[in-house]
């Protein structure tokens, strides 16, 4: 067994990783983390081009998720000339090709005024070459932070930040992860951003970043959530990991699953830096748990792979 260092990852290149998501990749037998590359390394200006402007970062890692390799930025998403922002990759794999669902916003905006964000689909068979497929037609053209997970009866939902309706949860359905059609509002208990659901304990659940922790909802039908307490919103011990948890990403490993989230670094001089933890989930009594502080040893993914397709 290995202790799995803490925190588990930063970007080399920017030191602004975020917004993390855990795929593996079939044909190169390993585990990727995919991440928004926030440019936190930029020259200091007074405003928030840093956080624009930015690629998919590419992290592997050959020995179930203990130590990460750099491996640089998805390249061929851009479907118009110039430089643009991408954010909060979801990934699918369906078993022979991989469906990504990005954050796109045009250009490099230098202020958070209402630029319109995007949602797009891409293909692809080994997670390196992109083919764009579409635009998706959602509720308005503020949208951010997809998240999909299949249905009991067939097919696929979509959960998004809409954020022209006060930044709540929607949802769209599809049967084949091509053609999406809107469902309406999932979650609007509050304002929030990147849900994230999956399945553990008997229970459907879904996470969503507060900005001061991540609100846990418990579903048994993905039609009705039940709002429950916060998870990762008490400090933890490890470095860099005071802070709370930002936009987590969820893989269940049997009856556990390991959440993959962010941090802003504890650093009064430059509060931009971010890293990359994972903490271990469990249900008890029907509660969705998370002790950030638990110590992890490694493997904590399955070396060879999932079992099953997400």
């Amino acid at each position: 067994m290995t202790e799995v260092p803490r925190p588990l990852y930063r970007d080399p290149m920017f030191d602004g990783a975020t917004d993390p998501t855990v795929i593996w990749n079939r044909a190169e037998r390993t585990w990727w983390l995919l991440y928004t590359s926030r440019r936190a390394t930029a020259p200091h200006r007074e405003d928030v081009s840093w956080v624009h402007g930015t690629g998919l970062g590419v992290a592997s890692s050959a020995d179930g998720g203990v130590t990460w390799l750099y491996r640089g930025t998805i390249d061929g998403l851009d479907i118009e000339w110039g430089r643009h922002t991408y954010w909060a990759p979801e990934i699918v794999d369906d078993g022979a090709t991989y469906h990504m669902y990005v954050s796109v916003i045009r250009g490099v905006p230098d202020a958070w005024r209402s630029h319109e964000r995007h949602i797009r689909h891409y293909t692809s068979s080994d997670l390196v070459r992109w083919t764009y497929r579409s635009t998706l037609d959602l509720s308005s053209p503020y949208v951010i932070d997809a998240c999909v997970a299949p249905l009991p009866g067939g097919g696929h939902r979509l959960w998004y930040k809409d954020e022209a309706d006060d930044s709540h949860t929607w949802a769209a359905d599809s049967q084949d992860l091509y053609r999406w059609q809107v469902k309406g509002p999932a979650v609007t208990m509050s304002a929030h951003e990147g849900p994230n659901v999956f399945t553990l304990g008997g229970h459907h659940w879904m996470i969503v970043d507060e900005w001061h922790g991540q609100r846990v909802l418990r579903s048994d039908d993905l039609e009705t959530w039940q709002p429950q307490g916060l998870i990762l919103d008490k400090p933890g011990a490890g470095a860099h990991d005071a802070g709370y948890g930002h936009h987590a990403d969820v893989v269940v490993t049997g009856e556990e699953a390991l959440a993959f989230y962010f941090t802003h670094l504890d650093e009064p001089d430059d509060q931009r830096r971010s890293a990359v933890h994972a903490a271990r989930l469990r249900v008890r009594d029907g509660v969705l748990t998370c002790d950030r502080d638990e110590p992890l040893t490694g493997p904590i993914l399955p070396v060879e792979g999932p079992a099953t397709h997400p």
